[in-house]
This record gives C-alpha cells, sequence and structure tokens, in this order.
C-alpha cells in the first residue's frame, strides 16, 4: 500500500474471543479526516465481552499529535471500561508520546473544589502568613538600618548618580502636584472655618487656623500621602520589576547588597526631600488660605500675614518638619518594602505597587496619631 497517498484507515478484527485487535493504516495527520473513538467503542459494545485491546500498526504512514488524540480517547474508553490496553503494537515514538502525556499531574487549583476550607483552617492561614509578614518587616528594617549605619561610616555600596537620580524625581518633579494639593487644602481650611468665624466676626482668625493646621500637621500629612501614591509606588514597581527580571538575583550573586544599592538611595532622597516638600506645601497652603481670606473676607493682605505671623511659633514648625522626615521613612521602606517582597510575575508587580500605597498611608496615619500622642504628653 503507497502510505504517502493513502488515507487514515481504521479496522479491527477478533483474534480471540476476548480481545479486540484495532490495525490503524494510511496516514494519520491532522490535516486528514481521522476516525472517531467513538467507532471503537461501538466495535467494543457490538461483539462478546472484550477484556484486552491491541494494536496493528503495521501499515501505518505518517503520523504527527492526531493519532495521539485519538489513542488517548481510545484509552480512556477502555479505562473507563475496565479493558486492558497493550501498546506493544504502537510505533515507538507513539509509545513514548504517550507514556510522557500520562507522566504529567494535573495542575493543582485547575479543578473546582468539591468542599470549601474549613472556617477556622482559614482563621489560622492568614494568622500564620500575618506573623511571617511581621518577621519579614522586621528583617526589611534590620537591614534597613545596617545600611543606614554603613552609610553614614562612609562604607555602603551604591551608586552617587542614582542617589542624584532618585532625589530630583522626589524633589523637583513632584512640586507640580504637591503645589496643586497643598493649596486646594488651604482654600478648603480657610473656607470652612471661615463659615464657622463669620458667626461670631472672627474672620481674622481664620489665618490662625489655616496657618497652624498647615504647618503642625496638613502639610506634612497631605505631601506625605502624595508621595505614597507617586513615589512609593514607583518605587514598588521599579523594585518589583527588577524582581521579576531577576535583576536583584543578578546583584546577589556579583556581591552586591540590594538593600545597599538599591534600598538606600530611595531612602535617604525621600528623607531629605520630604521636609523641603513639606516648607514649600505649608507656603502653598497659607497662601491659599490667604486666597479665601482676602477674596472672600475682604480682609487686608498685610493684616491676614501678620496675623499668621503672630500665630505660627516655632514649635509647630519642628514639629511639622519632624512629622516629615519620618513620613518620607516610613514611604520610602513601604515601596522598597513591598518592591523586594514581590513575586515572579506581571500581575506581582500590580499587587506590590497596590500594597505599597496602602501600607504608607496607613503608615502615616499611625504615625501622625503616636506623635501627636507624644507631642500632647511632652506639651509642645
Amino acid at each position: 500500500m503507497d502510505t504517502e497517498s493513502a488515507r487514515c484507515e481504521l479496522s479491527f478484527s477478533r483474534p480471540t474471543e476476548e480481545t479486540l485487535l484495532v490495525r490503524l493504516a494510511g496516514n494519520w495527520r491532522i490535516g486528514e479526516e481521522l476516525p472517531s473513538a467513538s467507532e471503537v467503542q461501538k466495535e467494543i459494545e457490538s461483539g462478546p465481552r472484550v477484556n484486552r485491546l491491541t494494536f496493528d500498526t503495521t501499515e501505518l504512514g505518517e503520523w504527527d499529535s492526531g493519532i495521539l488524540t485519538f489513542l488517548i480517547r481510545v484509552i480512556k474508553q477502555c479505562s473507563r471500561s475496565k479493558i486492558d490496553v497493550e501498546k506493544g503494537g504502537l510505533p515507538h515514538g507513539v509509545g513514548k508520546l504517550l507514556a510522557l502525556a500520562s507522566a504529567v499531574p494535573e495542575k493543582k487549583g485547575t479543578g473546582r473544589e468539591s468542599a470549601g476550607e474549613p472556617f477556622l483552617s482559614r482563621v489560622g492561614e492568614q494568622v500564620i502568613n500575618a506573623w511571617h509578614s511581621v518577621g519579614e518587616m522586621l528583617a526589611f528594617l534590620g537591614e534597613a538600618f545596617l545600611a543606614f549605619i554603613k552609610f553614614l561610616g562612609g562604607r555602603a555600596r551604591y551608586r552617587r548618580s542614582d542617589l542624584i537620580l532618585t532625589i530630583q524625581e522626589c524633589g523637583a518633579q513632584a512640586l507640580p502636584i504637591v503645589s496643586l494639593i497643598s493649596v486646594l487644602v488651604g482654600l478648603i481650611l480657610a473656607f470652612v472655618g471661615a463659615v464657622q468665624l463669620m458667626m461670631f466676626g472672627a474672620q481674622i482668625y481664620v489665618a490662625d487656623l489655616v496657618g497652624i493646621a498647615m504647618v503642625r500637621v496638613m502639610g506634612a500629612v497631605m505631601t506625605g500621602i502624595i508621595m505614597a501614591g507617586r513615589t512609593g509606588a514607583s518605587f514598588a514597581a521599579q523594585l518589583g520589576t527588577m524582581q521579576v527580571n531577576e535583576e536583584i538575583d543578578a546583584l546577589k550573586t556579583l556581591g552586591f547588597s540590594p538593600m545597599e544599592f538599591l534600598v538606600l538611595p530611595r531612602m535617604l532622597a525621600l528623607a531629605l526631600m520630604m521636609p523641603l516638600l513639606c516648607v514649600y506645601a505649608d507656603l502653598m497652603g497659607i497662601l491659599g488660605g490667604m486666597i479665601v481670606g482676602v477674596g472672600m473676607l475682604d480682609l487686608n493682605p498685610m493684616v491676614y500675614f501678620n496675623q499668621t505671623r503672630a500665630a505660627v511659633s516655632l514649635n509647630h514648625f519642628w514639629v511639622g518638619l519632624f512629622h516629615s522626615v519620618v513620613f518620607g521613612v516610613l514611604v520610602a521602606l513601604a515601596g522598597c518594602l513591598r518592591g523586594m517582597q514581590c513575586g515572579r510575575s506581571a500581575s506581582a508587580v500590580g499587587d506590590a505597587t497596590t500594597s505599597a500605597v496602602v501600607t504608607g498611608i496607613v503608615s502615616i496615619i499611625v504615625a501622625t496619631a503616636i506623635i501627636t500622642v507624644i507631642c500632647n504628653i511632652l506639651g509642645i
């Protein structure tokens, strides 16, 4: 038979009463019209009980994955009917591919779970994960502190150009968004205060309200939140992408500490720039309050300025600067921590970025509460 031109053929015979012989002839390729595995099932059911299935491929020509699909379906049908399948008559390559296909385990999580996980099991798993997260966070903070100590001793290995570039990204490039948000916050504070103070004819104290609020807390808090959403997320995305591309592993292989080479410049840059951005935000917030005071309350600009200068003391200023330094370190650590914890997929980078923003904002709020309580106790 000319196997180059013959089309695939399927025939049956019964050498014994309990054995069914399946003959495969011609070219079994995907482009051909391949027989269905149901034909074998019909042949099995048409005669006496079959306990064994064998194959004859002496007249088989060319074949590809089409014959594998056919054989796998036949084997599954025979397995359900408890019929033994002898693969000795198949070509050597077909037998090896069938063995390889049957040896691949089912991927976990692809099947639907028959029953949900118990409630206590889920709670325990969450507690264990939280405990591991706390341990990783403490280890990261310890490594960051050691890297900072090396920096003070002049032994930290990092590129100065990276530090300068990060300072530019955290400082000058953040001025437009900080200006917009700070002016709007000042406008809102002045407007809300003016509505109440006008009832008592005390419009001039809008300057006190806006000045003290912006300089002591609001300027630092709003700048910290802006930087958490802008710079902290950027840090997490950068380090997460480097984790996916195995660049951090390459640094470790070359003998560079990722904590010194990647985290330290970002932490220093944000800690240095946050106080300057905070002072700038304070000025923009006071300017926003002056716009309301002059435009809505008909206050003289010089009177508003003198009232603000009299109300805002150096204590308020230093407390605000301390807030900003703490927020800068927290935002940088949150972004770098989530970036270093990133997985090895594209979706993991997005999760790390989201987690960095949430962690940074929560850290800012908690730190603000703690610092406020401490200042109240110390009478500052």
